[in-house]
């Protein structure tokens, strides 16, 4: 058996063990929701400050903690999550500043300083958002939407790309990308709601399915190409191996890290 065959049969493995024990885990919601998303966060955080720093100085773990503390304080205090947030935030940056300053390297202090602080919100912003999806009414079908905006995007994409794909979409950061993948995986992303609207969730809207479903099916991509930049940036080909056959967590979730805010502020503010 070739290498290739091999790792696509670790891919299938792992994707059999893990995807129903995720989807089982963001049915419960609240707490168990909550964990998940926590761990998610944690390792995103974790991925990008080891992808950046080269290693995780006791400070970068301040930073990991606070990320996966994200999620769980929207379910701990739901009315008071964005003030607990935003002065995690406060806290991390002036710890992380007073780390460096002590500490040293003064000359890079500051890019490392916002390397940790970016690594936070990267993870922790994207998580957290998920979660606050999944507190709202209709909350567990809204979080479908969202994984279903990013997962048929992909899918569609590639296939879309394989078939048809000649033009290349941004050949310094994804050489494999193509215009004609990106178009197919905006199809997939609006139909894909179109089909979750017609089956599961009639109370999603037309307006609802094309709004979010051309969101995404740009901000999918972006995330994506932006997740390729830094690894391309940092000369690493994934951003990590805790998930076998498919690399870091951050190499799975770079897309939804993007279309998650975009559907909690479109639910939230377009939708009441």
């Amino acid at each position: 058996m070739t290498d290739k065959n091999k790792n696509l049969l670790v891919r299938l493995a792992t994707a059999v063990v893990m995807l129903p024990l995720v989807l089982v885990l963001l049915y419960q919601g609240g707490w168990w929701t909550a964990g998940l998303l926590a761990w998610g966060a944690a390792s995103c955080t974790g991925e990008y400050i080891n992808i950046t720093l080269k290693g995780l100085s006791p400070i970068a773990w301040l930073g990991i903690i606070g990320s996966g503390a994200a999620p769980l304080f929207v379910v701990w205090s739901p009315n008071n999550a964005t003030a607990l947030v935003c002065g995690g935030i406060s806290v991390l940056m002036l710890a992380t500043w007073s780390y460096y300053l002590l500490n040293g390297p003064l000359e890079d202090a500051p890019n490392r300083t916002a390397q940790i602080m970016m690594g936070t919100l990267y993870g922790g912003g994207g998580m957290a958002a998920l979660m606050a999806i999944r507190g709202q009414d209709d909350g567990t079908w809204w979080l479908v939407a969202a994984l279903v905006i990013t997962w048929a995007n992909d899918s569609a994409a590639y296939f879309a790309g394989r078939l048809f794909g000649k033009h290349k979409l941004y050949p310094e950061v994804s050489p494999n990308k193509t215009w004609e993948g990106f178009a197919g995986g905006m199809v997939g992303s609006v139909g894909g709601l179109f089909i979750v609207r017609a089956f599961f969730f009639p109370g999603m809207t037309v307006a609802d399915c094309v709004v979010m479903g051309v969101l995404g099916g740009v901000l999918g991509p972006a995330g994506d190409l932006c997740e390729s930049m830094l690894k391309r940036s940092y000369g690493v080909k994934d951003s990590g191996k805790m998930i076998p056959g498919h690399g870091g967590m951050l190499d799975r979730v770079d897309a939804l890290l993007f279309n998650a805010p975009m559907v909690f502020v479109y639910i939230k503010f377009a939708r009441g």
